[in-house]
């Protein structure tokens, strides 16, 4: 079986901030699950579903400024509406658009709980 990402999980300090971050500039949608606190993230539609994630407020302070070891990247149809929301919910943009040869354009961003993040317009699904 080969080791696709099944699910994804955000760790953040102020739930509604990252909720309305996220609903903002990605358009997902959160659904309360488990304990208090405790969110499934439904990514996509019901004729693409996309992963699932989880979103739970951090457990222990970040420290440092390193990046979070994960680099997550999800595909999104226009990187530059996608940097604009980002700015405009309080995010900010790291690495501005910029094109990978064969593979898409890609930008980076920190959102509002100084998660690393990445959004790419994929040249071809990257699944396929």
């Amino acid at each position: 079986m080969p080791a696709n990402l099944a699910s994804f999980a955000i760790h953040v300090d102020e739930i509604d901030r990252a909720i309305a971050f996220y609903t903002a500039v990605f358009g997902w949608r959160f659904e309360p699950w488990g304990p208090p606190g405790f969110y499934l993230i439904q990514t996509g539609d019901d004729a693409d579903p996309g992963v699932r994630g989880l979103m739970h407020q951090r457990h222990e302070p970040r420290s440092g400024t390193g990046l979070n070891g994960f680099e997550p990247t999800f595909a999104v149809e226009d990187v530059e509406a996608i940097a604009a929301a980002v700015a405009a919910h309080g995010g900010s943009v790291t690495m501005p658009p910029a094109h990978i040869p064969t593979v898409g354009t890609l930008i980076r961003f920190l959102d509002t709980e100084g998660n690393d993040v990445g959004a790419m317009r994929y040249e071809m699904p990257p699944n396929a």
